[in-house]
């Protein structure tokens, strides 16, 4: 069954609810207990009520779900085995107990949200060689320029901008507000919230001083950005084009709000990067990775697959091999921070120290050899 299909599936049976059976028919897992134990919606453990499925992902919880009132809960095969109680509640046992309730989530939201008729709003604005699928849903005043490609079933909301040549891709969803400039691509299923903009000018400017005098001049940027397939956009992010390549973000990638990534700059598939990050321009980040809130990423920088690094922390050079990184200073107290940022203002000093009692140190040993 596509997941087109199913999501509409289970929106007809959300008012009815759905046997842990179906879910495991659907998805996947192995049934304990009630088999034909109905859910009707989701809930964690702590609030989950008799026809509500919750979900176990870490095992400091095990408590919660000793006294857990759910209909049902996910949970792998390891931490069942620590259960005292399993007549409480129905299991549906599954190696990824999270991304199993996210996927069913996304069925109960699927659900919830108003659904779109195709169609194009009266008050959009359409070039005539633009080319919109019959099946697509083009809100109030939404512009499309000219030789744009709007694709199967995508949703483009109030005031969606879509400039001259972009490429949208089957079942994408703009927010509203949304701005694509010229000449870019989003992939199939693509995901771009409120505000964020796609295709801006990178910040690229040649300096031409002569002392005081002279000026910034402007690099042109013939560049575009290249959106790959299932990515997710936050709210108020955004993703310059290129100066003269493309700026590439691959298959997969989750970006939160508030981002920036600059001109040419490469995501790598499946990477995810969390809100107020920002990567400067010709960055190459992998596969994988994980870039934490407030991260700061310098340019012309090649980061590995599978780092993570952690929030606030500044990235001024590439790092090679996969694991974690941070740089930033966890909070402590104020005076105690005082006394550090002293210390620290006076390192040059320390180190100058240590090298001059390194070399007493050796020539008095040289001596006594």
């Amino acid at each position: 069954m596509l997941a087109s299909e199913l999501n509409m599936q289970l929106a007809c049976d959300k008012h009815k609810g759905f046997t842990l059976e179906q879910l495991a028919q659907r998805f996947g897992g192995e049934v304990v207990g009630d088999g034909a134990c109905s859910i009707h919606g989701l809930a964690p453990l702590d609030r989950a009520q008799p026809q509500q499925l919750s979900f176990l992902a870490n095992p400091k919880y095990l408590a919660q779900l000793e006294a857990t009132r759910a209909g049902a809960v996910l949970i792998t095969c390891a931490d069942l085995l620590k259960v005292k109680n399993r007549s409480a509640c129905s299991f549906l046992v599954t190696p990824n107990p999270y991304a199993y309730f996210a996927r069913v989530a996304q069925c109960f939201a699927a659900a919830s949200i108003p659904q779109t008729l195709p169609g194009i709003h009266a008050s959009a604005v359409i070039d005539p060689s633009a080319r919109v699928a019959a099946t697509a849903s083009i809100g109030p005043q939404v512009v499309i320029e000219a030789n744009a490609v709007i694709g199967e079933r995508a949703r483009l909301d109030a005031h969606a901008y879509i400039g001259r040549g972009v490429t949208i891709g089957d079942d994408v969803h703009l927010f509203a507000q949304v701005t694509v400039y010229h000449g870019c691509t989003l992939g199939a299923r693509a995901l771009v919230h409120a505000g964020a903009v796609i295709g801006a000018d990178g910040f690229g400017f040649a300096p031409d001083f002569n002392g005081d005098t002279g000026e910034w001049v402007k690099i042109p940027q013939t560049g575009t950005v290249m959106i790959g397939e299932d990515v997710e956009i936050g709210a108020n992010t955004t993703i310059d084009r290129g100066t003269m390549t493309d700026t590439l973000i691959e298959d997969g990638v989750k970006i939160d709000n508030l981002v920036q990534i600059a001109h040419n700059c490469r995501i790598g598939a499946y990477t995810v990067i969390a809100a107020c990050a920002g990567i400067a321009g010709s960055t190459v980040i992998g596969r994988h990775c994980m870039i934490g809130g407030a991260v700061g990423i310098a340019g012309h920088l090649t980061l590995a697959d599978r780092v993570i690094v952690t929030a606030k922390s500044g990235v001024s050079k590439s790092l090679s091999k996969p694991g974690v990184y941070t740089s930033s200073f966890p909070a402590i107290e104020n005076t105690h921070w005082n006394r550090n940022a002293a210390l620290m203002r006076n390192l040059d000093k320390m180190n100058a120290r240590l090298k001059q009692l390194e070399a007493v140190i050796l020539a008095s040993q040289n001596k006594q050899s």
